[in-house]
């Protein structure tokens, strides 16, 4: 067999003894950066003070439904893990670790929060006085055209995929272990790309299109992900570097982070296309309209 093709295969038996080699050497902790843990903290508490709001005035699952609040808390949840959880520091250490944390935020996070329509919610948080002045900033013409844009579903997809794709040319990515707020900005332009992705597909396009630009992403993330499975050499010289550390050659962990973007990556994107093609087949007898999507429970 192949040695290239075999080893992201064995990085995955080799996992757990890697942890255990990298547990000798020194414990993976928690991280608390202000930067990340600050704007978590407010969106949980905000989100929380407006649905007490909004349940005490009109009654309980009334402008937020139950299934709604649940997919916030593990949007949430999946995002502070990523970003908070002994993963943040493994993905300093292990390429295929911080793969793996990207890959929540953009494809388990994003979406979750997208569904969860917080957005409401949110200006519930605030006093009464000042809604009106907020609201009234989204009916803006400019900020209208300006989200318009944003969320059109090619533009989105588009935004999402360049974002994708530049932030793995290796200088930059290399750039993302040595210097804090450039690692910040990456993982904050996955985050807000991502949300425009899901938004655009999920709340402002027709099944048929939302299934194509799944296919899209799939096919150019599965493309990005084969291409750091079938690279001759390490391209990543400072995400890797840490890898023997945890049993792993460089280029093994390279081939383990890539096959993570290539398989389980698009399997999620493919199991959300089959949802909406689902969805479409259920409503065949009535018309589609764009933002059904946020009824799939």
């Amino acid at each position: 067999m192949n040695r290239r093709i075999a080893l992201p295969t064995m990085g995955i038996w080799l996992m757990p003894v890697a942890a255990e080699a990298h547990n000798a050497a020194g414990a993976i902790d928690w991280t608390f950066d202000p930067c990340v843990v600050t704007p978590l903290l407010l969106a949980a508490a905000a989100y929380a003070a407006g649905v007490s709001t909004v349940w005490r005035h009109a009654g309980f699952g009334r402008g937020a439904r139950p299934w709604q609040t649940l997919c916030y808390a593990a949007g949430w949840l999946a995002l502070a893990g990523a970003l908070v959880s002994p993963l943040h520091a493994m993905g300093e250490l292990l390429f295929s670790a911080h793969m793996v944390e990207h890959e929540i935020v953009m494809a388990v996070a994003a979406p979750l929060l997208v569904l969860a329509r917080p957005a409401p919610l949110f200006l519930w948080a605030w006093p009464s006085a000042w809604r009106p002045a907020i609201g009234g900033i989204t009916r803006a013409p400019a900020w209208r055209a300006g989200w318009g844009a944003a969320t059109s579903p090619a533009i989105a997809t588009a935004m999402h995929g360049i974002a994708i794709w530049l932030w793995h040319v290796p200088v930059l990515f290399d750039l993302t272990i040595t210097h804090m707020g450039i690692h910040r900005l990456q993982h904050l332009s996955f985050l807000l790309t991502a949300l425009l992705f899901w938004w655009a597909l999920l709340r402002n396009c027709g099944t048929g299109a939302a299934t194509g630009h799944l296919f899209v992403t799939m096919t150019h993330t599965g493309l990005l992900g084969a291409l750091l499975v079938f690279a001759p050499r390490v391209l990543y010289g400072a995400q890797t570097l840490h890898a023997p550390d945890w049993g792993l050659t460089p280029l093994e962990d390279q081939q383990l982070a890539g096959l993570i973007m290539w398989v389980p990556v698009g399997t999620i994107y493919a199991a959300a296309a089959l949802l909406l093609t689902a969805q479409w087949i259920a409503r065949s007898g009535t018309a589609w309209e764009p933002g059904d999507a946020t009824h799939l429970r």
